[in-house]
Order: structure tokens, then sequence, then C-alpha cells
């Protein structure tokens, strides 16, 4: 009995203490991110996460690791060796860039390990903290853009943050809600205002929401058939209509005259990435070689090595652009990466999909399939699964896929 009280006792404070973290890393890490030029929020909140998943795993007596936490972790191991014994970069180049990689997993995994329920009156105060904030915030910045672009830039530093906190304040609303038809709505009026970010992928984001709360967010219409098939071949068609600009630019057109400067390192990107796949296989190049943050900051002689040091945005003296993408970056892991990144996922919607069957909560599945699709959408022309945004939105897919579970349980139980 008293080893129930202690299990209780830590699980009720894990509870609290995520909430509190949970709500200073959305208006802090995401909301006003860029506003108050802090840029070390995520990292923070890493670091608070980390002490309160040690603390759980010292009290709570029955600390089962996931295994799936332990095979990533291992998996990172062997890269840090392996970047370290190719000499990828600097041992501080190499060290950074494993910080920034593992950190959207950690967030995932220590907060599906956590298990942090939040109660009624929780979910209550983070809802009306993400109706305020859209509110008095995004909204007025969304108009004020209209007819003054440049508050883009003075309050989130580039559109596409806009869009990408419109989107993770969308989602923690519908997370929190009862998913009534007005939540649904609600939620699809909340996201439509991301549109005054003038994104490509963000349309074809927005699209794909419409299209999964319209017809596929009750249990009846999780089913395969003429009907389903249909709207999903239209949507696709939709969704590849609105981003066919970046898709024609990225994977089928060459560079001209025309292309705009801040593309053509996207290109370049994409383009040069088949060849270190080949010539790096099967482990790739390592940390802080390719495409990334610490690749540039330490810069790496990857770029000289395949001649794209002069290309404007990835050269020594002004690498801005160097991290402008995400899937260029898995070069640096190899095919075998790209395997290992693809298994990732996999296991995520695997665990959703399974787990919507046991506990038939629709709303979890469906959020847990638009943050796979968000972070699929977004790697394309983005870097926020390891940069802005990417930690809090894999903590909100731990949230998700951690309820699912405990719900799963308590209908065992309620059978039993």
């Amino acid at each position: 009995m008293p080893e129930e009280n202690t299990h209780d006792a830590a699980q009720s404070y894990v509870n609290k203490y995520f909430f509190a973290l949970f709500i200073v890393a959305l208006i802090f890490g995401i909301l006003l991110y860029k506003a108050i030029g802090f840029n070390y929020t995520d990292e923070l909140c890493a670091l608070f996460l980390f002490i309160l998943f040690f603390y759980a795993m010292l009290k709570i007596h029955d600390w089962h690791f996931n295994k799936a936490f332990l095979i990533t972790l291992t998996i990172f191991f062997f890269y840090t060796c392996y970047s370290v014994w190719i000499g990828s970069n600097t041992p501080r180049g190499i060290f950074n860039d494993l910080a920034i990689q593992i950190k959207p997993y950690l967030g995932f995994f220590c907060v599906y390990q956590l298990k942090p329920a939040l109660n009624e009156s929780r979910k209550r105060l983070l809802k009306e903290v993400c109706l305020l904030f859209w509110l008095l915030f995004l909204l007025p910045v969304g108009l004020v853009s209209l007819a003054y672009e440049k508050v883009f830039v003075l309050l989130m530093e580039h559109p596409v943050y806009y869009g990408i906190t419109v989107t993770i304040v969308s989602l923690c609303y519908l997370y929190c809600s009862r998913f009534t038809w007005r939540d649904k709505l609600t939620f699809l009026l909340m996201l439509s205002i991301g549109i005054f970010c003038g994104r490509s992928k963000f349309y074809g984001f927005f699209t794909l929401s419409v299209f999964m709360i319209l017809f596929f967010s009750s249990m009846a219409s999780l089913k395969l058939n003429f009907r389903n098939s249909l709207i999903i071949m239209c949507m696709l068609a939709l969704i590849v209509f609105v981003a066919w600009n970046k898709i024609n630019l990225y994977f089928y057109q060459s560079l001209t005259d025309e292309t705009k400067e801040d593309l053509i390192a996207r290109f370049v990107l994409y383009h040069t990435m088949p060849d270190i796949l080949h010539d790096y296989f099967p482990f790739g190049s390592g940390f802080a070689s390719f495409a990334t943050f610490s690749s540039g900051e330490y810069y790496s002689e990857i770029y000289a090595k395949y001649g794209i040091e002069s290309v404007w945005g990835l050269s020594k003296q002004y690498h801005s652009f160097i991290s402008d993408t995400f899937y260029p970056s898995l070069a640096q892991f190899g095919v075998m990466g790209i395997v290992l990144y693809l298994s990732f996922w996999i296991y995520i919607v695997k665990k959703a999909f399974l787990n919507y069957r046991k506990s038939k909560n629709i709303k979890l599945f469906i959020i847990a399939i638009l943050i796979v699709c968000f972070l699929t959408i977004e790697s394309t022309t983005g870097s926020t699964f390891i940069a802005q945004g990417g930690f809090f939105v894999m903590m909100i897919m731990g949230l998700v896929l951690s309820d699912a579970n405990r719900n799963e349980q308590k209908k065992i139980t309620a059978d039993v």
C-alpha cells in the first residue's frame, strides 16, 4: 500500500510540474519565442523535462524503459562514435549537432514514458490560453500583415514561423477539446488564419486538415471503401496542386536566372544529397557535415568537396540557408539513417493506430496523424523538426500517445 501511495504521489508531482512546463514552453517557446528574442527556451524546457524524467525514474519503482527509447539512444550513440571515427567535423561540432538532432526524440520519449495526465481543469486552462493568444495576438498579427507584411519579421522573424505557431496553438486547442463538431470547426477556424503566412506548405497542411476533420474524424468513417478512396485521391491531388511550384523546383526543374536567391540553397542541398548518400554508403557523412546548423557554424569540408561552398547561403562567410530544410540533412546518416528515420514514423503511426483500435479514441488518433503530416510537409522546406517548434510538437505527440495508451488500459480494466 505505501508503495502505491508513493507511485501516486510521484505521478501527481509529474502531472503538476509537466503542465507548468508545458504552459511555459507554449507561451515563451512558441508564441513569444521570436518577440522576446531569447533563443534558449527550448534548451531550458528540455533540461527541466529531463530533470522531471529522472525524478520519476527514481521515484516510481515499477519503472520500465521503453524499448524504442533505448534503441533510439543506442542509434544516436553509434552515429556519434561513427562521426568521431571518420572525422565528420570537430568534436565540438559533432556534439553540438548531436544535441540538436536528438532533442525532438528525447522530447517525445520522455513525455511518452512519463505519461502525464492533464485533468479537466488543466485542459480547460490550456484551452483558454490558446484561445486568448489566438484572439489577442495571432489574429491581429495576421490581419495587420495584410497592410504591413513586415509585422511577421518584427514579431516572428519570418512568415513561416507564423504558420507554425498557428498550427501548434490550434493542435493544443484540439487536444484539450471534447472533439464535438463545434470544437472541430473552431479548430479549423483557428488554423485558417495561418493562410496569412502565404506559404504553400501551410496551404497543403490546411487542406489535409480540412479533409481529415470533415471526412475522417469519426469512427465510422475510418474504413477503406470506394468513397474514402475517392476522397483521399482528391485530397492528395489538391495538396500537390497547392504545393506544385516547390515540388517542381526541388525535384524536377533546373536552376534559371529567375530562380530566387533564397531557393537556390535548398535546390543545391537536395541535388547534392544523392551524391553524399552514394559516396558515404551506408552510414552517411556523419554529424555536423551537411545541411545542418552545426555544419555551417563549424564549417564542414563537405561543401568544398562537392563544389558548393560558393553557393549563396551555403558559403563559409554566409551560411544562413545551410539548415533551411530538413530532408537533405538525412544524408548525414546515410541510407541506413533514412531507413531508421522512416522506421521511427512507422512506429509512431502503428502505435497510434493500435491504440485507436483498442481505446476507440478517434480524437487522439486524428491529432497524431495530423502531427505526422505536419512535420512531413514542414520538413520539405524547413527544419522545424529539429529547430523551433519541433521539440514542443513532439512533446504533444508524447502526450497524445500516452493518453491513448492510458485510455486503452482503462478500457481493459473496465472489461475485466
